[in-house]
């Protein structure tokens, strides 16, 4: 391969560019899990809620992209999402905090049910890969997007990118600055002085896991209905396994998730631009793609293996709470 064709500012700026919308899926995944978390509510039904989230935010984009809602279609599709992860956090919730079942099978069965439903729902209604969404407009910074640099980088993107920015923050603030984060934070540490305060832990609980839901699923229509722009099976690709480990990684806090993300969206952007590159060049020493392919999971068992023994996970996380449990 022609390195010289990489090692440009070009290159560069696009890389990272692009890395940065990559991770935003993840990210929104990611903090949507630790919401759930922090309230002890384990959530391993990411790929599902973001399948299922991705499903319903790009019908509801492709459908309305056409009439007198065309302009706010991809806003459409993204409300969209969130509302069908909801469902199906409410599922969760059901069955991990009415029903007290395991909380790790009920996550398995919400994976399945999300792939199936999704892959049946779409086969049943578009029968083909050649539907699109019109998705969202770029929308550079007025000033900012003129800087040499960094305004191409960090201040071009579509609305998903600030949207997400800004749900980072707003994220750290309520769980960290707010007393309704330390209420959450209670129920994944000590539900029963929680209880013994007055406050209601499976409401909170309940809360915490329609609010992290909603997230993912947010996170599976910014990918279908904005970024890629159409739905297939396998569509999510195991970015909600990656974005349970990105929690780990993370230390369960909003801005190192930013951090993980953005190193996992950058792998991903090289493994994409440098296959591209190497399709077209078809020469010696073109790199196998499946060696591309493979970068973002190496990445995060690499990710999971450095914070190995160094986790401060909520204290009763996974565990069902009963009224008046000491």
């Amino acid at each position: 391969m022609d390195w010289s064709l990489i090692l440009n500012w070009a290159f560069l700026i696009a890389l990272v560019t692009s890395g940065i919308r990559l991770a935003v899926p993840i990210l929104l995944a990611t903090l949507g899990e630790i919401i759930t978390e922090r309230a002890g509510i384990l959530n391993l039904g990411l790929e599902g809620v973001m399948t299922l989230g991705g499903l319903v935010g790009f019908m509801a984009a492709y459908y309305t992209q056409t009439g007198p809602l065309a302009g706010v279609s991809g806003w459409i599709g993204l409300a969209a999402g969130m509302v069908a992860g909801m469902a199906m956090g409410l599922i969760l919730a059901v069955l991990a905090i009415t029903l007290q079942a395991d909380q790790v099978i009920a996550g398995v069965t919400l994976v399945v049910f999300g792939q199936g439903v999704a892959n049946y729902l779409y086969g049943q209604l578009f029968k083909s890969l050649t539907a699109r969404t019109s998705g969202l407009p770029l929308l550079p910074i007025p000033l900012l997007s003129q800087i040499p640099v960094l305004g191409d980088i960090f201040f071009n993107h579509d609305g998903s990118v600030y949207l997400t920015v800004f749900l980072v923050i707003l994220v750290w603030f309520f769980l960290f600055r707010t007393t309704w984060g330390l209420r959450l934070r209670t129920m994944g540490e000590n539900p029963a002085a929680g209880e013994t305060s007055g406050l209601n832990v499976n409401r909170t609980r309940y809360v915490a896991t329609l609010l992290g839901s909603a997230l993912a699923g947010l996170g599976g229509a910014v990918l279908t209905a904005v970024q890629l722009r159409l739905f297939r099976e396998g569509i999510i690709a195991g970015r909600g396994w990656i974005a349970v480990a990105l929690v780990i990684f993370a230390n369960w806090r909003p801005t190192l998730a930013l951090a993980g993300a953005m190193l996992l969206g950058l792998a991903d952007s090289i493994q994409y631009r440098i296959q591209a590159l190497s399709q077209v060049e078809r020469g010696v020493g073109t790199i196998p793609y499946e060696f591309l392919l493979m970068l973002p999971y190496v990445l995060t068992i690499l990710v999971l293996l450095l914070r190995t023994g160094r986790s401060d996970a909520p204290e009763v996380l996974g565990r069902p709470y009963l009224k008046g449990e000491s």
